[in-house]
Order: C-alpha cells, then structure tokens, then sequence
C-alpha cells in the first residue's frame, strides 16, 4: 500500500514533465511570435507546480518509508532515481526555479533575433541572466568549489570536471593530429557540391528512413525547427525535428540523428512508463544512441548501398550521374567546418572541446561575456583552421546556452565514445551485420539496442550499464579505432 501511493506521486511527476516537455516542443516548433511572453509564464507555472509537487515534504516521508520496506529490484531502482532527482531539487528555492523557467524563454527569442542580426550583442544580456542563474542554482544544490560540477551531474550523473577534463584533453590530444595527417592527404572528391535537392523530397525521404529504422509514427510524429531537437513527451508520444538546406542533404543525417533518440524514448519498458525509470540515465548514453545511428550506421558504406539508390529516386535529376562509393566518399569527406551539427566525425569532438573550455570559463566568471565571441573565433581558429565570418556562424549557431543548458555539451563527446563500445559489442553479437544493413535489416539493431539499451530505461547508471552490455567502461579506445580503421581505408594514409 506505502509504494502504491509512492508510484502514484511518481506517475504524477512523469505526467507533468510531459507537459512541460509539450510546452517546449511547441515553443521550437509551431508558437506564433507573440505567444512567446504568455508561453513564458506558463512555462513558469507548470516547472513551479512540478518543482513544488518534487519537493513536497509529503513525498519526502514516502521515499524514506519505502528504503525502509522490502521492495522489487525495480522498485528500488525507482527510489533511488527520484530521490536523487529530488535531493537536488529540493536545495533549489522555489524563486529560483520560476526565474529560470522564464529566462530560458526569454533566451530562446533572444537568440532568434540576434542570429537573425548576425549580433551577439543582442543575446548577451538573455545570456547574461541565464549565467547568473545558472551559477545560482550550481550554488544551491552544492559543489566542492567547482560550480560547474553541479550543473554537469544533472546530464551525467556522476561526472565531474575532475575526472572529465582528462577524457576531453586525450580525445583532443589524439584528434588533432589525425585532423592534420587527413588534411595532407588527397581529399575524396566532394560530388555533392553545388547540386540542388528539393525540401519535400527530402523530407519524404528522411520520413523513409525513420521508418526503416524502425520509429513509430503512430507514438511520434517529425516536424521542423532552427535547431534539430528531440523530445520524449511519453513513449507513447515522442517529438523530432529536423532541420532542411535545399543546398546540402544535412537533413537526412539530422533525422537519422534524432531517430537515435527517438527510437531509445519509444523503447523504454511498458512496465517503466510514468515512473522515473522511463529515461536514459544520462545525456551521454542517450547521445550514443543518436550519434551511434547517424555515423557509425547512416555514414556507413553497407547502409548506402542499400539506401543510396532510394535517394536517387528521390533526386532523380540531382544524383544521376553519382553512385553509392562516390556518395559514400563525400558524406565522410574530413574538412572542419564552422558548424558543428555539419562537423565530420573526426573533427566533431574538437567543436565539443571548445564549448566545453568556454563554458566553463563562464560559469567560473573567467571570461567577460563581451569577450566570448572573440575567444569563440580564435579557439576555432586554433582548434580548426577556420573562423566564422559572423556570429551566425559562431558563438549563435547553437540553441543550448540560449535555454540555459551549461554542462550539456560534453554529453556529445560521450555519446561519441559510449557509441563505439555498443557498436563494436553489437559486431560481435549480431553475425553478418554489415551484409544485414545492406540487406536492409536495420531493425535488428534497435531490436538489440531496444534488448539491451532501452528498455533498460535508467534501471543501472550510465556507465553501470555500458559495464554489463559491453564489459567495460567508459574509454576512447574504440571510438579511436573506429575512425583510424575506417579513415586509413577512406584516405590511403596510416593514422
């Protein structure tokens, strides 16, 4: 009876952080220009009334009682999630909370409008708040003098800048000279370059694909944004956007990205839903989903041979005289860019790096914000060997600082790594993979990620469950390898 009223005050938290998930999906996707400060209060609202109903002394007692009583492997599992998701919140003032709730709105149209001027400057002061805020809150839920560890565990539990900075100062250590070796070497030719392809062919393609991987449209729906983002409502109701250049194929990769997501929100076990255990356990190993399906599968020669002549169908006039190995060669041509969500895989970690290095200098209160486009530009200098004509193109391209997201960006480099561990336990335990994704089979792989993956939900931690899936932890030597072994083959160099 104690846990019945304990999982009814979980099935209620779950309920209203689909609501707000609901509300934030509209915002990005359909609300008209002058909903934006309505959409803020209320946005305020709902996060209030789930922070309140979160803190609630009430369910204080009831978690206390439950660790007390005898309770099922998952029932314990359960506890242990919300407790530690209500430990943090209940340090957070209720103040705080609608302040951040309305400054991430306010963030959001700021942004919009200062990438619409090409102008940092019109951000800086939604930035500026959300900074100050954010260090408030780091403040609040408590640190050991590294503010930016208390932001970070809220995407990775357990991580820390102690212990991450190393895994980001390695990867950085062993990209760079992979990046300059490729670079001196004879570029794949880029067949792409200069050819048109059609929004709605592409969009009826990127549909094709979700379907083939196995998303289902009847719990999900896609639609588009400035920023390709993912959001799990329910399993039964999972959002995805997408975003479309009629000048590049990025969509197709954008979709197939935000599948990785989707396909792992949809795959949570039905006896996990509305309890806290229906969630990835972290940022990092749900980006490993998403990066997993884009590149080590979407960017692979076996997929496009199968995919490839499907999208000549959908380009019959764009892609007439290319072919499958051209079309591989130049989606995994290696040139850095100022975009990260266009970034190749071996350049992509070094976009990473240089978020991570400026947020951190923010959060510390070690970089002027006048200042940040400045360093933005000369880190890509260093870091790439390109510099951003504009703020566009720079220090605007990405929608994470304007929602107040400061400690999400090192969860991509994760997500990278955790991706080549599954990836190389996923060779070994499904026969014949590369001859079943060019037959087509891809759902043999979200049946085994959904097996293994998914429908674990956050039953372990993170790296708990990589350990039991794949029998190590968290480490770059197969994302190393990966691209080593498929980018010697690529270029005709030793790496």
């Amino acid at each position: 009876m104690g846990f019945d009223a304990l999982l009814r005050r979980m099935q209620e938290l779950k309920d209203l952080s689909g609501l707000i998930s609901l509300t934030m999906w509209d915002q990005q996707t359909y609300l008209p220009v002058k909903g934006e400060e309505a959409r803020a209060q209320q946005l305020a609202a709902i996060q209030s009334i789930f922070h309140e109903r979160l803190v609630d002394p009430a369910l204080g007692e009831l978690l206390e009682r439950a660790k007390a009583g005898p309770l099922e492997e998952d029932q314990r599992a359960m506890v242990r999630v919300l407790s530690r998701e209500r430990d943090r919140s209940v340090r957070v003032p209720q103040s705080l909370v609608r302040a951040l709730a309305e400054a991430q709105v306010r963030g959001v149209t700021a942004w919009r409008a200062a990438r619409q001027a090409r102008s940092f400057a019109l951000f800086a002061p939604a930035l500026q708040r959300l900074l100050e805020l954010r260090r408030q809150q780091a403040d609040a839920i408590g640190h050991s003098g590294e503010r930016y560890d208390a932001l970070l565990d809220g995407y990775e539990p357990g991580m820390t800048v102690a212990r991450l900075a190393p895994v980001l100062l390695r990867l950085k250590e062993r990209l760079v000279p992979m990046v300059r070796a490729l670079a001196g070497a004879a570029q794949p030719e880029n067949v792409l370059l200069g050819r048109r392809f059609e929004a709605g062919a592409q969009w009826r393609f990127t549909l094709r694909l979700l379907e083939e991987m196995g998303f289902d449209f009847s719990a999900g729906r896609q639609d588009r944004s400035i920023h390709p983002f993912s959001l799990g409502i329910d399993p039964s109701d999972v959002r995805l956007t997408t975003r479309i250049d009629e000048g590049q194929l990025s969509a197709v990769f954008a979709s197939i990205h935000e599948g990785g997501h989707g396909l792992y929100e949809q795959g949570f076990s039905e006896a996990h839903h509305r309890t806290p255990l229906a969630a990835a356990p972290s940022m990092g190993l749900h980006e490993s989903q998403s990066r997993l399906w884009e590149n080590l599968i979407g960017r692979s020669r076996p997929f496009w041979r199968r995919f490839f002549p499907v999208l000549q169908q959908h380009f019959p006039q764009s892609l007439s005289d290319v072919n499958a190995e051209g079309f591989y060669r130049a989606i995994n041509r290696v040139a850095p860019t100022l975009i990260r969500g266009n970034a190749d895989e071996v350049t992509y970690n070094l976009h990473i790096v240089l978020r991570y290095e400026l947020e951190l200098l923010l959060i510390r209160d070690q970089l002027p914000l006048e200042e940040l486009p400045r360093d933005w530009n000369r880190q890509m200098t260093e870091l790439l060997g390109v510099t951003p004509p504009h703020d566009t193109d720079g220090v605007l391209q990405d929608i994470h600082w304007s929602t107040g997201d400061l400690g999400y960006f090192p969860t991509y480099a994760l997500g990278n790594l955790y991706s080549a561990i599954l990836f190389a336990t996923l060779r070994r335990e499904v026969t014949e993979l590369d001859e079943r994704i060019r037959g087509g089979e891809l759902k043999v792989i979200t049946h085994w990620l959904g097996d293994k993956l998914h429908s674990q939900g956050s039953r372990y931690d993170a790296e708990d469950l990589i350990q039991r899936v794949c029998g190590c932890g968290l480490r770059d030597s197969e994302f190393i390898e990966y691209l080593k072994t498929k980018y010697s083959d690529l270029y005709s160099v030793a790496l």
